[in-house]
Parts: structure tokens; C-alpha cells; sequence
């Protein structure tokens, strides 16, 4: 009998390590020339015909990931009695814009998917501007007297002739008496509003509205994922566990019936429809933010730049995805029917304990009995401005507030160097909502970026969406604790 078949008759245990399968043998399988003392030391790898990853979930289940295609092959359940190992955390990576959080394989699956993609795309080869060195004759060059006449700069003739009738997309060249006609994709002025930076309006890269779906069910939930775009990202994977906290139930994403059966049983569909108003037309609005200071301490009011911006904050939902959700829609003009987010009413159960969370990025609430009753995405201080440590407490909440800017108590910001009162409004520093805190100088506070949130730095405050800082504002009274961790 071989070594082969020796070998494949003995007992064999297996050592599963990185994903590879190792068995070991009794001490009589170790092969020639090995003794039982090296057999018994050191596993005997015997045979490797695939190549897995195996990642680790929150049960701590072994997910068994095929390398090359990127699919899961098998999940197998924790083993009894075995405490989960240690590990790092996963970190999120970026591809081409997107982020994928490697604690859930679903987003692994999806990383390997478009790496995939974009291995297996041609490679378009630009020739090689030096591959011919022959030279060959020297090049002629026939253009001398291309110019038999000196130019003429100015001093000829012009012919005139009448303007052109007034344009319909400029409102102000209008026929006085007659009612503008608004076309689609015109600009501010009438028809699709483009956004600054944006050459035309079109659905974002990766954005889907199953997605928003069940970012809307989170939102519902109190388990707020920040601005609703329709992606999935570090916001959304945050909510869905606080999620699982809040309701007691799993967030079955992939299943789209059941999200939209929660839908319905928690206020309707994801979407509806809203008629702009004369109100919401005629603001008041701001021409634009500035970004020193004093030139917004010189203003009357930060006010929203466009009803855009607006609309975009009541409803939820990030302005570039309002804007490619109803791309004839003309923002300026009353009657004009949208597609918004149906957000449902808010939250209102008493919080009477926060948790302030740096490295998740996440504020959390809980009520009365120790229950998580709250979760929101927050941008939690810098390296340059951390924030601070310890447990404080709420002592004062304002609404729509004035904002005081010391250089010599807070950061310094540009070349201002006096004390400055910068005026309410959505677009000031701390947005429409300040909870201050028993440390001086620092509170909770809404903003002007709701799209930044939980991916930029703050001066050390705790920055949350203006309504989910409005929301938490009138869930939490004086007294309050707000814990800090790491």
C-alpha cells in the first residue's frame, strides 16, 4: 500500500487557520524520514485545491468567502461554548468613489464584484508617439505668405442688426403683461435648478432606490442614516445595527417586500408627492454663504440659498438627490408637483442619557429604563480640536440661535481676530439647534453640510443634521448626561 492510500486510511483531524484545511494524523502518518516528535509539533498540509477567505460576523459565524468570484460558498454557525476571537476591526475601504464596510460580507461580496469589474475591463493602449524613430526627410514647411494682407484689427466696417426677441429662460428681458413659459433644463431661472459644481443633473453614481427604501425605515425608526441619497455607506451601516437595537428585529435589506410591508405598517410609502408652494418660493434666501466670518456677521440672517436647499433639509434628503429625482421640475415656480421622501413624524420619547461616540461617529439616546431609543450619525471634534472627555451634562438648549465667535476662547478662522455675532439661519456655524454642555464652550449642534456629517472634523463640538438636532433638542431637558467615549 502507498503513502497515499496509508495515509487517506488513518483517523485525520482538521485545523482550520486562514482559511486553509490542514489535517494532522497519528504519529505513524508522518511519512519517511519524519519522527513522531516533528509529526506531533507541526500540521501536515496535504492538500490546498481552492483558494477562501473566512471573515468573522457580529454572531461570530465563519463566512467563507470563494477568493476569485467574490461569493460567499457557506456560513457556519458559531461553535458552542467557544468565546468569539479578539480582532481589529475591520476597516472601511474606498473604491472609485464608493466605501465598503468589510465587517459586513455583503459588502466584501460587492468590493471583490467591482474590482472585478474593473480588472477585467480593456485597457484602451495609446500608441507610442516614439515607436517610429526612422525620422524619415525633414518636413517642409509650405505656409509663407499665408497672410498677403496686414490684419485688420477693428477698423473695418460693422454691420448691425436687430436683437433677438427676449428669451424665455431670462426672466428679467420678460414681456412685460405676459406670463413667463418656463422650460425644462433651464437653469435657476425656470425649469431643472443646477446645483453648484454640477454640469447637468443625473442620478449619482451607485445610487438605488431600494436603497433609500430602507434608509427611510431607518429614519422612521429613530435610527436616523443622516442625508437620504440612496447609497449605502458608514452612516447607513451604523443605522441598521442601532436598528437592530431599537426595534429588536434584523433590517432584512435584501428582502424588498418586507421593507416595503414595514413601510406601509410604519407610515407608507418611501416616496410621495409635495406641491411647492408660494411660501417656499418666497424664502426669504441668501444669495449665497460666505465662508469668513465677518463677511457673515454683516449679514441679516444665513438663510437657505435656494428652495432646493430647503425643501432638501425638511424632507431629509441630500439636494443633488432631490434635483435628480425630478429633473423637469422647475423648484421656482408654485404648483409645481416633486417627488420628496415621506419621512413620517418624529420621535418624542424622553432621552435621558447620551453617548457620545468618537470612534463610531454616532450619537445615541437612551431613555428612562436603559433602552437605545435613539441613534444619529455626528462629526465628533479633530485631531486639531478634539473633543472632550468624560461625562457632562446639558445646560442650556436654543433654537435658531445667534452664534459668538472668540478667537481667543474658540479656534481662530481666517484673519479674524475681534469678537463676532453671527446672525440664525440654517446655513450659520451651529445650523438652527445649540445644546450647550457644562463644559464651556462645547455643545450639540446642527449645521450647514448635512452631507459632511460623520465625514469631515469639527471644532470639537458634537455636529449632527439639523433635524436630527431638532428632533434630539426637544427629547432632552436640563441635566441631562452626556458621555464621551472612544
Amino acid at each position: 500500500m502507498g503513502p497515499t492510500a496509508a495515509m487517506a486510511a488513518m483517523p485525520e483531524s482538521e485545523d482550520r487557520r486562514n482559511g486553509f484545511v490542514l489535517q494532522r494524523g497519528n504519529d505513524q502518518t508522518a511519512g519517511r524520514g519524519m519522527t513522531a516528535e516533528t509529526s506531533t509539533q507541526a500540521p501536515v498540509q496535504l492538500a490546498q485545491n481552492y483558494d477562501f477567505d473566512v471573515y468573522i460576523d457580529q454572531y461570530g459565524r465563519e463566512i467563507i468567502v470563494d477568493a476569485y468570484t467574490g461569493e460567499v460558498v457557506e456560513i457556519r454557525p458559531a461553535a458552542r461554548g467557544n468565546q468569539r476571537p479578539a480582532r481589529r476591526p475591520a476597516r472601511p475601504r474606498e473604491f472609485e468613489g464608493d466605501v465598503y464596510d468589510f465587517s459586513d460580507p455583503r459588502d466584501v461580496d460587492r468590493y471583490r464584484r467591482d474590482r472585478g469589474r474593473a480588472n477585467r475591463a480593456p485597457v484602451e493602449r495609446q500608441p507610442d508617439p516614439y515607436y517610429d524613430r526612422s525620422y524619415g526627410e525633414a518636413p517642409r514647411y509650405n505656409d509663407r505668405n499665408i497672410y498677403p494682407e496686414a490684419p485688420n484689427y477693428g477698423r473695418g466696417s460693422i454691420d448691425r442688426a436687430p436683437l433677438q426677441p427676449p428669451n424665455s429662460r431670462d426672466s428679467m428681458a420678460g414681456i412685460p403683461g405676459e406670463e413667463p413659459r418656463f422650460e425644462p433644463g433651464t437653469g435657476n431661472a425656470s425649469g431643472t435648478p443646477t446645483l453648484p459644481g454640477d454640469a447637468a443633473v443625473v442620478l449619482p453614481r451607485g445610487v438605488s432606490e431600494d436603497v433609500t427604501r430602507f434608509q427611510v425605515l431607518l429614519d422612521r425608526a429613530g435610527a436616523s442614516p443622516g442625508v437620504i441619497d440612496g447609497r449605502t455607506g458608514d452612516n447607513v451601516n451604523k443605522a441598521i445595527r442601532a436598528y437592530r437595537d431599537i426595534t429588536g428585529q434584523t433590517l432584512r435589506t435584501y428582502d424588498n417586500e418586507w421593507v416595503k410591508a414595514e413601510l406601509e405598517r410604519t407610515g407608507g410609502p418611501a416616496f410621495k408627492e409635495y406641491t411647492i408652494t408660494a411660501k417656499d418660493v418666497a424664502g426669504p434666501y441668501i444669495a449665497s454663504v460666505p465662508a469668513d466670518y465677518s463677511q457673515k456677521a454683516a449679514l441679516g440672517a444665513l438663510s437657505y440659498t435656494s428652495v432646493v436647499e430647503a425643501l432638501a433639509e425638511r424632507f431629509h434628503m441630500d439636494e443633488k438627490y432631490l434635483v435628480a429625482l425630478n429633473p423637469d421640475a422647475n423648484f421656482n415656480r408654485p404648483g409645481t408637483v416633486i417627488k420628496v421622501i415621506n419621512t413620517g413624524k418624529p420621535k418624542k420619547t424622553e432621552v435621558v442619557r447620551i453617548v457620545a461616540d468618537k470612534g463610531a461617529r454616532q450619537v445615541r439616546g437612551y431613555s428612562a429604563d436603559g433602552k437605545l431609543v435613539a441613534a444619529y450619525p455626528a462629526t465628533i471634534g479633530s485631531a486639531s480640536t478634539p473633543s472632550p472627555s468624560g461625562t457632562h451634562t446639558v445646560t442650556r438648549i436654543a433654537l435658531n440661535p445667534e452664534y459668538t465667535y472668540n478667537p481667543k476662547v474658540n479656534f481662530k478662522q481666517g484673519n479674524n481676530d475681534k469678537v463676532l455675532t453671527i446672525p440664525p439661519g440654517p446655513n450659520g456655524p451651529v445650523g438652527t439647534v445649540w445644546i450647550a454642555l457644562s463644559k464651556p464652550t462645547y455643545g450639540i449642534h446642527g449645521t450647514p453640510n448635512p452631507s459632511k456629517i460623520g465625514k469631515t472634523a469639527s471644532h470639537g463640538c458634537i455636529r449632527l443634521t439639523n433635524w436630527d438636532a431638532e428632533e434630539l433638542a426637544k427629547r432632552v431637558k436640563r441635566g441631562v448626561s452626556v458621555e464621551f467615549v472612544d
